[in-house]
């Protein structure tokens, strides 16, 4: 049997509650100006969303509250009941609860049922671990939609007890980076040469093979909760100096596995980190002609929901023979993720 296409039906995002700005996060940590000053100039985010209520500290919004929403939104856009869904692949780096799966309660409050799910636990490379695994399974025939999702909720590990003004503008960052979300694509199986949005080319790779984690997260049980261990860590420096390498790695091989030059792609989906390391990412990658999408600076760095608002804002836009590549690295222990679509 000849090996199906793949193509997008549809995409779905969520975020929770209003956009919060730099001057009232640091409001509510006590950072006054000077906070506002060294986003702007260090990282660049205008916005983000968060999943906790600042004023209170009560969490509002679950992983599966927006994971709900995001496809909810995928399936009405497509014309697509949850019953037509034979397969569901959710990629993660911080579920709502390690059992049950927040990809189940997301199927079970959909009505999806008797069909095959799956949690990807990752970092910003989990979206694309779940549409690769999506691909596989539609491209043999076996199955004929998915529903991919990709998001994370970090309210877990923000803590506003803490006295910001006491710590050091790099142990701001992650307060700073990161933002709440979840996106959802859905995904169907095609015929050669039928019209649509074709996801031609899926990649992820593992590269760290001997080399120290750029990033740790971990999650403590009641054995360790009581230690003095930091919920997140990450290395800046080598993230910095990492991600760019990497990034222009995953650009030539997407190129190399399609016999695409630079000039051939339309669009530019890039890492997504803060706005200042994207644009250095994307002066890097010497792709001129592409357009950019990006959502960074308003939404914040909301991992593995980022690809999937980045093709909220591109498919609007794109026409017959279309062409777009999207980059995605992760540096807990440094994958390479990525893909490539076109307009047939």
């Amino acid at each position: 049997m000849a090996e199906s296409v793949v193509h997008i039906s549809s995409v779905g995002t969520a975020l929770p509650g209003p956009a919060v700005t730099n001057a009232e996060l640091g409001a509510v940590l006590g950072l006054g100006p000077v906070f506002e000053q060294w986003v702007d100039g260090f990282i660049g985010t205008k916005t983000r969303h968060l999943a906790i209520d600042l004023a209170t500290g009560e969490v509002r919004y679950s992983l599966a509250d927006l994971g709900e929403t995001a496809a909810r939104q995928a399936l009405s856009a497509a014309g697509i009941q949850a019953g037509e869904v034979d397969v569901v692949i959710m990629g993660t780096s911080m579920p709502d609860s390690l059992l049950p799966t927040t990809v189940n309660l997301i199927a079970d409050r959909l009505g999806i049922a008797q069909v095959p799910t799956f949690q990807i636990q990752s970092g910003c490379t989990g979206a694309m671990q779940a549409l690769y695994l999506a691909t596989r399974l539609l491209g043999t025939g076996g199955h004929r939609t998915a529903l991919v999702l990709g998001g994370d909720v970090c309210a877990k590990h923000v803590d506003l007890g803490i006295d910001y003004a006491k710590l050091p503008p790099s142990e701001w960052v992650n307060t700073v980076l990161f933002g709440d979300g979840v996106g959802a694509v859905l995904l169907r199986a095609a015929e050669p040469g039928q019209r649509g949005v074709r996801l031609n080319r899926v990649l992820t790779t593992f590269t760290g093979l001997g080399e120290a984690p750029g990033q740790r997260v971990e999650w403590f049980g009641l054995r360790d909760r009581g230690e003095d261990l930091p919920a997140v860590q990450e290395d800046y420096k080598a993230i910095e100096e990492r991600v760019p390498v990497l990034a222009l790695e995953i650009v030539d091989e997407l190129l190399d596995g399609l016999n695409w030059k630079r000039s051939d792609v339309d669009y530019l989906l890039p890492p997504q980190l803060s706005p200042k390391m994207t644009g250095r990412i994307v002066a890097g990658l010497d792709m001129p002609a592409a357009a950019e999408i990006g959502c960074v600076e308003r939404t914040g760095n909301t991992a593995n929901a980022l690809p999937f608002f980045q093709l909220e804002e591109l498919l609007p836009r794109l026409t017959a023979g279309d062409r777009a590549l999207a980059v995605s690295v992760e540096s807990s222990k440094w994958i390479k993720g990525g893909f490539t679509l076109e307009v047939l």
